[in-house]
């Protein structure tokens, strides 16, 4: 029933952060599948725990492509009915998978998300909740959470387990980093979903991490600011146009 995508470069300081990625999946109660895109990287250093597991397949790319175009080619590779993102150096809790297909499954939502933990590198975990409120939300309303682009997102990415429909129809957005924002506003836009007050989702804080990079912050404010105006259009057009119209 779910698939999850992951972009992976298999950088030397990241391998042990993929193996725990891939051990909180094999924690999961339900089945899953993964594919992981390795971005120019030779499938030869794949560790040992994905590299026998059955469940894992890979796509390989003759060179590197940047994460939002790998794991849209991923998709090409999805056969299951639902796909979440995931990061090569996060985790998922124990049961975000079973909870949320649980909610998915029940309800005929197109999205079923949670809040998120950062985790840091003593093992100790934050809280955090997205501004978009948890229940039930209809199509496009996730958006309305964004007040404007400096603010924090409106919902955490990859706590989104999602259609696969959904998800090609809305996949990466081009950009080099927030391509994500774009991937979260598109599903939540197109269909109704529903937020759960649990966390679904660890996000690893260490220095290897892509916001911490050199330069990184040079490029954050125009990613914000695209993500932000794509949401507020794609809302717009799938209502008729009126937001556009009153500004």
């Amino acid at each position: 029933m779910i698939t999850v995508v992951i972009a992976s470069r298999l950088r030397e300081d990241r391998l042990d952060y993929l193996t725990a990625m891939h051990a909180s999946l094999t924690r999961q109660s339900v089945p899953w599948e993964a594919v992981i895109a390795l971005d120019g990287a030779s499938p030869d250093r794949l560790p040992r725990q994905l590299a026998q597991d059955p469940r894992v397949d890979t796509l390989v790319l003759p060179r590197p492509v940047g994460a939002a175009c790998a794991r849209n080619l991923a998709l090409t590779q999805v056969r299951t009915r639902y796909v979440n993102w995931a990061d090569d150096d996060d985790e998922f809790t124990d049961d975000a998978m079973s909870v949320r297909l649980e909610t998915l499954e029940s309800t005929g939502v197109g999205w079923c998300a949670g809040w998120s933990e950062d985790q840091f590198p003593d093992g100790s975990t934050r809280l955090w909740r997205c501004p978009t409120p948890p229940g039930r939300h209809k199509a496009g309303d996730v958006w309305t959470f964004w007040k404007s682009p400096a603010d924090t997102i409106p919902i955490g990415p990859t706590t989104i387990l999602a259609r696969t429909d959904l998800v090609r129809a809305a996949p990466m957005g081009g950009l080099v980093q927030g391509e994500d924002y774009c991937a979260a506003l598109g599903v939540t836009a197109l269909a109704p979903g529903i937020l759960l007050p649990l966390p679904m989702y660890r996000y690893r804080k260490w220095g290897g991490q892509m916001t911490a990079h050199v330069g990184y912050d040079q490029l954050e404010a125009a990613a914000r600011e695209h993500a932000w105006a794509y949401g507020r259009s794609l809302r717009a057009v799938l209502r008729g146009g009126e937001d556009l119209v009153r500004g």
